[in-house]
């Protein structure tokens, strides 16, 4: 692993350049990005140049990598940052309910209206709204949604009154939209108009030199850091920590860290205080090691035969299988029809 550099932890109130040490402020916030990988560092100065325009942003990345903390960070950074950030989780709400949500609703609208409601995108005049897990919209709302963007204005529930509202739209999904559009199940013309610019989170993988610091972060600043203050890591179980895939990201690291927190009874997190699924990763991990080479084994096949192997360990599920190899859902789906074994596996596990 590379020479580490300092951590870059920015604030959300941090407008200014960045800067290299855990400033007071950026202490007492509770949304902070901590890196000193090249691949976030990139991600970063994308983020100043985007946050410069009222380009509608789509952010793309698995679950737990931090999609809602780039969003915030695009706000904080714009010309929007005195006004609101608004947040809608689409995953979160039944259709009707996200309706209102999103537009409010007025007086009578439907059973339990007794009261006029005003709509979160009209909460966020002049600031951005931030739609989280777009993927998961029905159709119906797909397209009250392409009209409002289209017009900038809306109706409540009910409501016969146009409203304009001047918002700054972002969005973050872990689908493949573009599939989705393919499929029918998301509107093509809507995908268009929300995705002129589509920064990529990294998984935590991708970015392991971050482990160290996140590691540190979490446990000094966590919600349990009272239980036991000044927590370390031995370096042995930081190894182990580096190696491991991460499938749940950065979210999975700082539950891990939580749990450590709570239940290591030393001053230090040894190799025996991490969980046995971690362990048994790192036993297989040296299993796998390769020692000898095969002549008579192309790349071509040692990758097919991993890749099967991956599907074979999670009962079929392509989506776990995918995340612990480490490529998307849709490069699997390729190798799989490459090697002529789709339809054995399309059947099997869950998606």
């Amino acid at each position: 692993m590379e020479s580490m550099k300092d951590p870059t932890i920015l604030p959300p109130s941090n407008l200014g350049p960045q800067t290299n040490r855990l400033s007071s402020e950026a202490q007492s916030t509770s949304t902070q990005i901590i890196y000193c990988s090249p691949v976030m560092d990139q991600l970063m100065k994308l983020v100043d140049r985007i946050a410069q325009s009222n380009a509608a942003v789509l952010i793309l990345g698995e679950s737990g990598t931090g999609k809602d903390l780039i969003a915030r960070s695009i706000h904080e950074r714009s010309h929007r940052h005195n006004k609101p950030f608004v947040v809608i989780n689409c995953s979160a709400l039944r259709e009707t309910l996200l309706e209102s949500e999103l537009f409010g609703h007025e007086k009578g609208a439907f059973t339990g209206a007794y009261a006029r409601k005003i709509g979160l995108a009209e909460v966020a005049d002049g600031g951005t709204l931030f739609l989280d897990e777009i993927g998961e919209l029905s159709p119906a709302i797909q397209a009250k949604l392409l009209r409002f963007l289209q017009e900038g204005e809306m109706f409540r529930v009910g409501g016969k009154e146009k409203i304009k509202v001047d918002v700054r739209l972002i969005s973050a999904t872990n689908r493949d939209l573009e599939d989705d559009v393919k499929k029918g199940n998301f509107r093509e013309d809507l995908f268009y108009r929300i995705n002129t610019i589509i920064p990529r989170t990294p998984p935590l993988r991708q970015r392991r030199e971050d482990i160290p610091m996140l590691v540190d972060y979490f446990l000094s600043h966590g919600s349990h850091r009272y239980l036991k203050r000044g927590l370390k890591m031995s370096q042995e179980a930081l190894d182990v920590l580096l190696k491991y895939d991460w499938p749940g990201n950065v979210r999975e690291l700082q539950n891990l860290c939580d749990r450590l927190q709570i239940l290591t009874e030393g001053h230090t997190i040894m190799l025996g205080d991490l969980p046995e699924h971690l362990t048994e990763t790192e036993a297989i991990s040296n299993r796998l090691t390769i020692t000898d080479f095969d002549p008579n084994m192309s790349l071509y096949e040692l990758e097919k035969r991993y890749i099967l192997m991956g599907l074979q360990h999670f009962q079929g599920n392509k989506t776990r299988a995918a995340n612990a190899l480490g490529i998307t859902i849709k490069t699997l789906y390729n190798k799989l029809h490459e090697y002529g074994v789709f339809d054995k596996f399309a059947t099997q596990g869950r998606e």
